[in-house]
């Protein structure tokens, strides 16, 4: 890596390059001090187990021996094995080095009841809807696991929500009116969510044991292979010259790099290593610089082919492919892309900020020379999803070709097959690891959603939407709005979209809203949690990197990421832009809203052609939420008050009346 950078950057770079790459190796270094023990036999087993997770679920991938209870303890034992490896009870620097006496209870207990689903699922399958004692105490012990597990994991709010759900259930028959149900037995409660393929068990873990812990895995491995080096040359060569180009190319390589990880923070801290550093030397601020990293890289989650985590589950709970996800969501985000890559050029515009020269850029031949074998995995897998392949049977042949790619370059290129090895062995070892938490999410997220099918609070609680709106749309949205950025604060996306989907949507529905519009309403607001302060985790990693200030650096990913609040409304109202509907319609749709986006973007950064005066920042905001709803009356309004804002700015520039200024 050290020796292609050298050959495409110039050596006025190289240190800024050098002390970005130490500033994030000391980051990721901490972050995994933080979750992993330092002996090196613990990191050796470790390792050991986390390979052969890997190569179990390409196995089942593939061949598909088990039934689904089976396969989702077995994934859950995996799992579970490694969350109380990785995330010890203690966090005592003097314990780092060996498993305490509980997490080896825990440990072993998990194990011990995920086998023995495994040995009896037929059996316990059987009997559903009767108990055993033994099903009772084991069911009720795999639970409070569960929890534990999610606590270790993602903090405690999605373990707590999960007990208030569980007391919901319990309790039914002691709550107001409104809420009341006949109430569950105990053990009635812990066999139905710990024995069956409808808590624990069910589809968020389902999703995780077959689609998403492999798609981390092929994300894994593209990083190891080099894929990460590649689109961020990419970017730079065709983005890196023009104006404020460093800024513009970060936000195409996190947007490039998040197709292939999903993980925002992770995304933020790959490619802002080397984004943030040159950012910065062209003249925008740290705060500025890390927020523009953030922002990028959190679309990673909404940006197809590879979506976060939740995107798989959405396919589930919907019954259709999730090729077709992807193809509602990509014009969706395109735009937000679009949105943060044009309020970047605003800015860069007011404050006369010029690209970077071209001689010190990737030349875009070599680029592709050297990595043009990435996009062939990436292709192939578009290509069997547009097949209806399942996207599980799609991922293990992207994750063959990529290797088997890969090792060829390695090969022609003369160069160590043992390290190439070693690299994918690291990849299998960071795919297992890296789905630890979203299992353990997903595990907890399968109990709250039990919860609400026992008691039938999700009909309610779509009544209560229904009832609080008075079945206007404008209203129930908004409401939605606020429920799932205030609970993706909390807890991570996937198990805030699976909380605020399983109650809300159907209300959604109900009001006429198409149930994939629903759905991807409610995962767009619950990624803006990374980026909205005071919880904007993908924020604060940039600014550890930026060295700026954690709390400025948040409030410019908001305001970067702002059209991540309002394209969810334009495609409720027009779901054109979710590929519904004519071609005309479609094409119409997409321009409207890319104007609006472009709008938007100059308002946010007070600029258009120069630095834009307060009226024609209101001016430039009316004109974006005046194209939220498609229609002949709000587009032409929109245009009237565009055109007197650019005639005002268009006079200004020629006669030389504002300059770009530095902020």
């Amino acid at each position: 890596m050290e020796e292609n950078r050298g050959k495409t950057v110039d050596p006025s770079l190289e240190e800024a390059i050098t002390v970005a790459e130490t500033a994030a190796q000391e980051l990721l270094e901490e972050i995994e001090k933080k979750r992993i023990y330092t002996g090196r036999p613990a990191r050796l087993a470790i390792a050991v187990v986390a390979v052969a997770t890997s190569c179990y679920h390409l196995f089942y991938a593939y061949v598909h021996p088990f039934f689904a209870l089976d396969h989702r303890a077995l994934h859950w034992l995996l799992m579970s094995v490694l969350v109380f490896v990785l995330y010890p009870f203690s966090r005592h620097q003097s314990l780092r080095n060996r498993m305490t006496l509980l997490d080896g209870v825990f440990l072993s207990v998990s194990a011990g009841i995920c086998l023995w689903i495994f040995i009896f699922s037929t059996s316990i399958l059987n009997r559903a809807g009767t108990f055993l004692p033994i099903d009772v105490v084991l069911g009720t012990i795999l639970i409070l696991i569960v929890l534990e597990a999610a606590r270790r994991t993602t903090g405690p709010a999605v373990p707590l929500i999960a007990v208030i759900f569980i007391g919901y259930v319990l309790f039914g028959p002691y709550l107001p009116d409104v809420l009341a149900h006949k109430g569950y037995s105990i053990e009635r409660l812990s066999t139905y969510l710990a024995l069956s393929t409808d808590g624990v068990f069910g589809v968020p873990l389902g999703v995780s044991a077959n689609f998403i812990l492999l798609f981390i895995l092929y994300g894994a491995l593209l990083r190891k292979t080099g894929a990460g080096q590649f689109f961020t040359d990419v970017a730079f060569a065709l983005t890196g010259w023009s104006r404020g180009g460093p800024a513009k190319a970060a936000v195409a390589s996190s947007t490039f790099f998040g197709m292939i990880s999903g993980s925002s923070v992770a995304n933020t801290v790959t490619t802002g290593s080397f984004t943030i550093p040159l950012m910065k030397r062209t003249g925008y601020p740290g705060y500025f610089a890390a927020g523009v990293e953030a922002s990028s890289s959190t679309m990673g989650q909404i940006m197809p082919p590879i979506m976060g985590a939740a995107a798989f589950i959405m396919a589930e709970f919907l019954s259709i492919p999730y090729f077709k996800v992807c193809v509602a969501a990509a014009i969706p985000a395109v735009l937000a892309f679009f949105s943060t890559f044009m309020q970047v050029h605003f800015r860069a515009v007011s404050m006369g900020i010029a690209g970077l020269p071209r001689a010190d850029l990737p030349r875009i031949g070599k680029a592709f020379a050297e990595g043009w074998h990435h996009v062939f995995s990436i292709f192939l897998l578009i290509y069997f999803l547009m097949r209806n392949y399942s996207p599980e049977r799609a991922v293990f042949w992207a994750i063959a070709a990529t290797v088997v790619s890969s090792f060829v370059m390695t090969i022609i290129r003369k160069r160590s097959a043992k390290e190439f090895g070693m690299l994918v062995l690291e990849g299998l070892k960071e795919g297992a690891t890296g789905a630890v938490e979203v299992a353990a999410a997903c595990a907890a997220a399968g109990i709250i959603i039990g919860c609400i099918t026992m008691s039938g609070l999700g009909i309610k609680f779509s009544s209560l939407i229904v009832d609080a709106s008075m079945g206007h749309l404008y209203l129930a949205l908004p409401f939605t709005m606020i429920a799932c950025v205030f609970l993706g604060m909390g807890v991570p996306t996937t198990a805030q979209y699976i909380i605020i989907s399983s109650l809300v949507s159907p209300a959604l529905v109900q009001m006429g809203v198409l149930p994939i519009a629903a759905h991807l309403f409610i995962l767009y607001y619950g990624t803006r949690a990374d980026i909205t302060p005071p919880v904007a985790l993908a924020a604060y990693a940039g600014a550890g990197i930026a060295k700026s200030d954690p709390w400025k650096t948040g409030i410019n990913a908001f305001q970067l990421g702002i059209a991540g609040f309002i394209i969810p409304f334009m495609f409720v109202y027009a779901p054109e832009l979710l590929m519904i509907g004519s071609f005309g319609d479609i094409l119409m749709s997409v321009v409207t809203a890319a104007f609006g986006i472009i709008c938007l973007a100059a308002g946010v950064q007070a600029c258009l052609l120069v630095r834009a005066r307060w009226y024609e920042v209101l001016l430039l905001l009316s004109v974006a939420l005046l194209m939220i709803k498609p229609g002949l009356m709000t587009d032409g309004i929109g245009l009237a008050l565009f055109a007197v804002v650019f005639i005002s700015q268009w006079f200004r520039k020629k006669h030389g009346t504002t300059a770009p200024v530095a902020r």
